[in-house]
């Protein structure tokens, strides 16, 4: 007499199917054993070495999150320059120090920016710009700030197109970016000295229209009277 079969529950079928994958990867393995044993040596190293990378990796950065808490006192309190270099005597590494340790990392990478300020509030602008080029890191505000950066340079230097694109640019990054109206005024102010009052004007309309709230919004009114 033939019983009703039991109907399988979510966990039965995709352990059935956990299975049966192994099984399939059991006999590929049979298969192919001749090549895999010419290969899988190197396979294991390459996988040690894979593992061994990212955990290296994210301890890296676990140490440049660390020092960058305890650097960042001096950098709040004005203190720029023993920012970059560090306090001799106590476990507080300077921002240079952090980069150049830890700089292929995103906490590395932040401490870029925080370097490349520091390097601006003391009116080095050449090494400034070295760090603020140099941010490849993937967070959104920093990569707007380091846009900005290099922008303010090349304003710096009185190449006003090319710092005008890179506020822009900069304005363009996020959405989210609460400083986006301020690029964007910038970006109008370096397009006016360049002589492309167009650029300017719909740069500036857009800010009077869409950022009533901002700070940038209070200076549209001066900018335009040049650009009409």
């Amino acid at each position: 007499m033939l019983t009703k079969r039991k109907k399988l529950t979510k966990k039965e079928i995709k352990e059935d199917k956990l299975v049966t994958t192994y099984y399939k990867v059991y006999n590929f393995i049979l298969e192919q054993k001749n090549k895999l044993g010419i290969y899988a040596g190197g396979l294991v190293v390459v996988i040690a070495a894979i593992y061994f990378y990212m955990n290296n990796k994210a301890e890296n950065n676990n140490q440049a999150g660390t020092q960058l808490a305890r650097v960042m006192n001096l950098y709040d309190s004005g203190s720029y320059l023993e920012a970059i270099e560090g306090r001799q005597g106590t476990n507080i590494a300077g921002l240079k120090k952090i980069v150049a340790d830890y700089g292929s990392t995103e906490n590395g990478e932040i401490a870029k920016i925080y370097l490349a300020h520091s390097y601006l509030m003391l009116g080095n602008i050449e090494e400034a710009f070295k760090y603020y080029e140099d941010y490849s890191g993937g967070n959104d505000i920093f990569k707007a700030t380091a846009l900005a950066g290099e922008a303010g340079y090349y304003a710096y230097k009185n190449d006003f197109a090319k710092a005008a694109e890179l506020y822009l640019n900069a304005s363009r990054i996020s959405k989210e970016n609460v400083l986006n109206p301020e690029y964007m005024l910038k970006a109008a102010i370096n397009f006016i000295e360049a002589g492309e009052k167009e650029e300017a004007k719909e740069l500036l309309e857009t800010i009077r229209k869409d950022y009533q709230t901002s700070t940038a919004f209070r200076e549209v009114d001066k900018y335009l009277t040049i650009v009409n």
